[in-house]
């Protein structure tokens, strides 16, 4: 019996996992490293008063309840101003090889501190930022519990941030149950869907865990895309002509809930966006069906949001700066 047992935990052991020939692997569960880090991160990333209008924080640009997103084409920032590029998700962000559309953050850290400081989106700087948390006795107490410091600074801030984010992500959508070997997840069509994604050569850059975030692409590749958009993408960066219209690749994980597409929000549909896609990238004019398909496979890519308790931020004192929304 025992000899039994071990051969079939062996056999179980050495079989390939079901997804292991397809493009796409399952999203893991995240491991929470340090859990009172990532619980201060949580408040900074709902904090307002991160910015100078005390009024917009993280989760204006990146909503957790419509899929890491706003929704809108481009994001509004202080005193409305129009945002430049469309808001990319935070779901699943610490897959990505780096971080904003053009790669310019290296990591979740990185990218935490650009938005403070942009005038364009916060419009505050990181001295006074850091001024406001330590300001008050609750933000201190905790930044003491989770770095040993007395006071923050702006790179404990962008830790716990990016401490928050990598918990961010949506394991067990149905495609994932799918890959693992529950083969009722899908239904007929949307199987044919993810078929025609792959045959059509979709997944040499929608690929991996995320299904996106792997590389840098050229918008348009079999045809030019036109667009009103002033954004560069990695030209903007490197200042080389081949960079130009060279952007990440988006992960396709819930991207039913991350409308609109594309670095400029001009798809505001999930089926005009997989036509677009079609004709500039494999040079495909897919049919009606074909399209309808495509878009229900990559509804199942909708995984578990993420769900907890919303933070209860710290009092601000008399001693804290106060906030500017008209200034």
């Amino acid at each position: 019996m025992k000899l039994r047992i071990l051969v079939i935990a062996l056999l179980t052991l050495a079989a390939p996992a079901a997804w292991s020939d397809e493009p796409i692997q399952p999203i893991p569960a995240a491991k929470v490293k340090n859990a009172a880090m990532v619980e201060l991160g949580k408040k900074l990333y709902f904090d307002p008063r991160l910015s100078k209008s005390g009024f917009i924080s993280c989760n204006s640009c990146h909503n957790l309840s419509m899929g890491g997103t706003d929704n809108l084409k481009t994001s509004i920032g202080h005193n409305w101003q129009e945002g430049p590029i469309n808001s990319p998700t935070v779901l699943n962000s610490s897959m990505n090889l780096a971080q904003f559309w053009d790669g310019r953050a290296k990591d979740l850290k990185a990218q935490a501190g650009g938005p403070i400081a942009n005038p364009g989106e916060m419009a505050f700087t990181h001295e006074l930022a850091v001024d406001v948390l330590n300001s008050m006795p609750g933000y201190k107490a905790e930044f003491k519990k989770v770095f040993g410091k007395d006071a923050a600074t702006i790179d404990m801030v962008t830790d716990a941030i990016a401490a928050f984010e990598e918990t961010l992500v949506t394991p067990d959508s149905r495609f994932d149950k799918w890959l693992k070997g529950d083969k009722k997840a899908l239904s007929k069509a949307e199987q044919e869907g993810y078929t025609l994604f792959k045959d059509s050569g979709c997944t040499a850059c929608h690929y991996g865990p995320a299904v996106g975030g792997n590389s840098f692409q050229t918008m348009g590749l079999v045809a030019k895309y036109d667009t009103k958009n002033k954004a560069e993408g990695v030209a903007g960066l490197t200042g080389k002509d081949a960079d130009r219209m060279k952007f990440k690749v988006p992960t396709l994980r819930n991207v039913e809930m991350t409308y609109p597409y594309f670095h400029d929000g001009e798809a505001d549909t999930l089926e005009k966006a997989v036509d677009i896609m079609g004709k500039l990238q494999v040079g495909r004019a897919y049919s009606k069906e074909e399209i309808a398909k495509i878009v229900a496979f990559l509804k199942t890519l909708t995984g578990k949001q993420p769900d907890f308790k919303l933070p209860i931020l710290p009092p601000s004192t008399n001693e804290t700066p106060k906030p500017k929304p008209f200034g």
